[in-house]
């Protein structure tokens, strides 16, 4: 195999402390990340204000946020292998120009079509930015502890934005408009903008290959109608038309995408890498984690708002001091990786995760702050483990002419777990509500029953996963590692 950066790695002239050229190429890369994670929780807040300021109805007031999931999550693989192809580097930046100049669209927007144009525009740039902004940070890290830890840095910026992002959007919508979390979009990309020429070197495939185009079709097809799908079952439930027709056709696109890829002469997904243990249950656990966290994230919210009464900033504070566990978190988890491997850990974080969710259930209709921060917080520090551990397990081992198809898988395992879970979640636990309140249950008690079940539901599915990727990655460890 051959090799593709272009430069000895940072970390490697670096030996085993990262330089300070290092610590600038990794600030560049999880600066992108963390505008990225931002960008897609800090309208949730500003949505009742955003909505008639720009005459988007209540129906239609899901696509402020529909309109940057797709593209974003749709066409991560697609923009990840064109990377590799013609530069990452090159990639990276053109994902950021677009980004940002769509984000001063949406800023200044005029009606609902212009800034849901925005959107979308921002959300293509957001899948230029993430797959070719990880692969420039595996290829810029030896792989081992430098890199190990450059992705524990990487995670944590990600899963802390998305908790930021919730938190930074009830404060500058209250404090100065909807408009100015858009501009903050503005600001950290002409500040990345500025900086990621300067610091980053090229990096590609120095394979020759073509663009699987049939490959690319089927795949974006797939993943764009299953975000479609899921994102439409939040609001209209799973039995509408639109939902069933979305999930059907993400089923079949996404069979005829492994097909297409089995014959493909250069496949955009190596079924080799994919069926790799490391690969595919690391990415099963990453999507998990994102998935069921989110969905914890955004029924906390509503006990917090709905249950207990607390204004925004007050649920921000409490979401707060998650925000800080999450980074503690980020910063050791790749101690315990070098120590005990990447499977152990990511299996030992979910676990833990799980657990802590579970205790999310006893949740009742007096104060329950406390139980939310603690059990939250704890549920941070399983979820950022696994973070940091699926992102180890699913990129190493591999050449580096595979780290951008690596990369992009692993992204888009986040991406698409942090689209579909909030939908999963919160139609289980608006059907109990529906349920409860039928029988007659009060308002209150029926949304925290709800609430309940779907913590529950999470909990369980986090649970699963943690056994299946055990027994998928542990035992076939220990064969390998066994005497013969």
């Amino acid at each position: 195999m051959t090799t593709a950066t272009a430069n000895i790695p940072v970390s490697e002239a670096a030996g085993t402390r990262m330089s300070a050229r290092a610590w600038l190429v990794l600030f560049v890369l999880c600066a992108a990340q963390f505008m990225v994670a931002l960008d897609f929780s800090i309208l949730n807040i500003a949505l009742p204000t955003l909505g008639p300021d720009l005459g988007l109805d209540d129906a239609n007031l899901q696509w402020a946020v529909t309109a940057f999931a797709l593209p974003s999550g749709g066409f991560l693989l697609l923009a990840g292998r064109i990377g590799d192809l013609i530069g990452r580097r090159r990639m990276f930046i053109a994902g950021l120009v677009l980004f940002t100049a769509a984000s001063v669209l949406a800023t200044f927007a005029w009606g609902a079509g212009p800034f849901l144009a925005a959107r979308a525009l921002q959300g293509l740039g957001a899948a230029a930015i993430v797959p070719t902004g990880m692969a420039l940070l595996t290829t810029s890290f030896k792989e081992g502890p430098l890199r190990d830890r450059a992705i524990g840095i990487s995670g944590m910026i990600l899963s802390l934005g998305f908790t930021v992002g919730v938190v930074l959007g009830g404060v500058l919508t209250q404090a100065f408009g909807w408009r100015s979390t858009m501009a903050l979009g503005v600001v950290m990309g002409a500040l990345v903008l500025v900086l990621a020429p300067l610091l980053l070197t090229e990096s590609r495939s120095q394979e020759r290959a073509q663009l699987d185009v049939p490959g690319a079709v089927t795949v974006s097809g797939g993943l764009l109608a299953l975000i479609y799908g899921m994102s439409e079952a939040a609001q209209r439930g799973w039995a509408h038309i639109d939902v069933i027709i979305a999930v059907a056709a993400a089923l079949v696109l996404l069979v005829a995408f492994w097909n297409v890829e089995k014959r493909a002469q250069h496949p955009l997904v190596a079924l080799a890498v994919l069926k790799r243990p490391t690969v595919a249950f690391g990415n099963l656990g990453g999507m998990v984690t994102f998935a069921m966290m989110s969905a914890v994230m955004f029924l906390s919210t509503l006990y917090l708002q709905q249950v207990l009464g607390l204004q925004p900033a007050e649920s921000g504070l409490v979401f707060g001091v998650m925000g800080v566990v999450a980074a503690v978190t980020g910063v050791i988890a790749p101690r315990f990786i070098a120590r005990f491997g990447a499977r152990l850990v990511l299996v030992v974080a979910l676990s833990l995760q799980a657990v802590a969710i579970s205790l999310l259930v006893f949740l009742g209709p007096g104060n329950g702050v406390v139980l939310v921060a603690v059990a939250g917080s704890v549920a941070c520090i399983g979820h950022l483990g696994a973070v940091v551990s699926y992102g180890v397990a699913a990129t190493s081992g591999l050449d580096n002419d595979e780290q951008g198809l690596a990369t992009g898988l692993v992204t888009t395992a986040q991406q698409v777990g942090v689209t579909i879970g909030i939908p999963i979640i919160s139609a289980v636990a608006a059907a109990v509500t529906a349920t409860l309140t039928v029988r007659g249950a009060g308002t209150v008690d029926a949304a925290l029953g709800g609430i309940r079940t779907g913590l529950l539901v999470d909990a369980v599915v986090v649970a699963a996963a943690a056994v299946a990727i055990g027994f998928g990655l542990l035992r076939r460890r220990a064969a390998v590692d066994a005497p013969r």
